[in-house]
């Protein structure tokens, strides 16, 4: 079923059920799939968001539930089991659909000028510049080499850029090579904030590869997954990703949303206690917080593994119509999926607790099994790769949400080794780390930091588990308020209105303590 079959079926039909039965417990509101695509559908009041997706599901089985990420006024409807109402649901409203595509391979055609034909089979995320490569990797097939081929489909030649599943949707496409010269036109450079900072020898390397790519006319591959723009960096030979850039001005909600999700009204983020345009500075703040076991970093690979990134400043049609963007340029990492695609049962319990770890202390308000890789390490152990951390540090913890909660590893208590690791956490040096690097940190966002370490430090001071630890961070439901959110109310209410931080801290550790104490008797 199209999405077009969709926006066209009756609501009776499509959900099984007529408004004469439901009139008093129903809701009526419309999905936006698209600009162009709106589809009525009809829901009980008492529905959780676990129940909207299934009917959704039910209704186009191409929209898998797995698939699905629904926002509702510029904030995401993440907790599966909370209500719709609890959102602020009602009749009438308007929920805008966001698709996670799908991976499939795309069998392609190439018929040649003098009709030879050669099928290649593609990743249907992969671009017309990836196809030209293929093409030309075929040399012993008397192909031409990428600066001589044009491609066209039904008449229509096509940029590089193009993405190869929007253009060959039915799976099995012909496609017509012919002939064509190139024009190069880019920049990629370090945007450095504090020019006295000198950027870690991974970061240059990835810079330096990216250059490479674009100099050989790689353009960048912009993903259709996500709520922002991303563009995925090609290496000088076209055949590998370097890099994934995320421009500022094409975050959710922001002026250039691909996605068309509307502008924000107010400035705040897809994600509470988080700003329009601030994505970018977080995914960096992310890779700096990671430090190594050995202290601040000095190597490729921090703690919990979070890939090197950087600010820069880049310009390429692709991505741009007149003037450069600022944006960050995170390493890709080679991975076999991430852990949607499998059960949890078989990630290494170390693994899954370095993330624990990263995200209790950076109060992430986005993770989810869709942004933590998964990959083999040099032992071919499983290892975690996590990733998208532009809603990590809010300024509240009212968005605060952890998959791996869900996970049995979060249920394990943390090895001596961890432990360690979380004793050496100073979160004064972190903050000075941030504003070293040009982060003008906000006083809320260095609040959150102080108080997310210090419920983690005292936690593992009372042998808590991540699981344990990680719950008092997140609220059960849209509406009830998490342990850590009360325990910030506490304090505020029992210090006078011209106390110091030091004095509201101080505040905010002796109710937790006390919190702490009621969970383990």
């Amino acid at each position: 079923m199209s999405v077009a079959d969709v926006a066209l079926t009756p609501i009776q039909r499509g959900l099984g059920f007529s408004f004469a039965h439901y009139s008093v417990k129903s809701i009526l509101v419309f999905l936006r799939i698209s600009d162009s695509t709106t589809m009525p559908m009809l829901i009980l009041d008492s529905d959780s968001i676990a129940d909207l997706k299934l009917k959704i599901q039910t209704v186009c089985n191409e929209f898998r539930v797995t698939r699905q990420r629904l926002v509702f006024c510029g904030r995401e409807l993440a907790r599966n089991a909370s209500r719709a109402r609890d959102y602020g649901v009602t009749d009438n409203s308007v929920l805008h659909l966001l698709l996670k595509k799908l991976c499939d391979p795309l069998l392609v055609t190439v018929v040649t000028a003098c009709g030879k034909a050669f099928d290649f089979h593609v990743d249907r995320r992969r671009d017309v510049g990836y196809l030209k490569k293929r093409i030309s990797k075929e040399g012993n097939k008397g192909f031409l080499d990428v600066d001589d081929q044009e491609i066209f489909f039904r008449g229509e030649r096509l940029d590089d850029n193009r993405v190869l599943g929007g253009i060959c949707g039915d799976g099995n496409s012909v496609i017509h090579l012919l002939l064509k010269k190139t024009v190069k036109d880019f920049l990629l450079e370090p945007l450095l904030l504090n020019p006295a900072v000198k950027l870690p020898q991974a970061i240059d390397d990835m810079i330096g590869r990216t250059v490479d790519g674009l100099n050989k006319g790689n353009p960048p591959v912009r993903s259709a997954e996500g709520t922002g723009g991303t563009y995925l960096m090609q290496d000088s030979t076209g055949l590998s990703y370097v890099s994934v850039f995320k421009p500022m001005d094409e975050e959710p909600m922001a002026v250039n949303n691909p996605q068309q999700l509307p502008l924000s009204s107010d400035g705040q983020g897809l994600k509470r206690g988080t700003r329009v345009g601030e994505g970018a500075i977080r995914e960096v703040a992310a890779y700096l917080l990671d430090h190594p076991k050995s202290g601040p970093r000095s190597q490729v690979k921090g703690f919990a593994g979070v890939p090197p990134t950087a600010m820069v400043r880049s310009f390429h049609k692709v991505c741009c119509t007149k003037d450069a963007k600022v944006g960050s340029l995170q390493m890709f990492m080679k991975n076999d999926g991430s852990c949607e695609d499998i059960g949890p049962g078989s990630f290494p319990v170390e693994q899954v607790h370095k993330i624990s770890v990263f995200d209790i202390r950076m109060a992430n308000a986005d993770r989810h099994a869709g942004n933590i890789l998964t990959g083999k390490g040099e032992d071919s152990r499983t290892v975690l790769i996590p990733i998208d951390h532009g809603y990590c540090l809010p300024e509240n913890f009212e968005d605060c949400t952890f998959e791996w909660l869900y996970w049995p590893q979060a249920k394990v208590p943390f090895s001596e080794d961890t432990l360690d690791y979380i004793d050496s956490l100073d979160t004064e040096q972190d903050i000075t780390l941030l504003q070293l690097n040009g982060w003008d940190v906000p006083e809320a966002v260095a609040r959150t930091l102080r108080i997310s370490t210090m419920l983690l430090k005292k936690g593992v001071e009372r042998n808590l588990t991540p699981y344990q630890i990680g719950s008092m961070m997140c609220r059960e439901t849209v509406n009830k308020d998490s342990a850590i959110e009360e325990i910030v109310r506490e304090a505020h209410n029992s210090v006078l209105p011209a106390s110091s931080e030091a004095t509201f801290l101080e505040a905010v550790s002796m109710a937790m303590e006390r919190r702490l104490d009621e969970l383990i008797k």
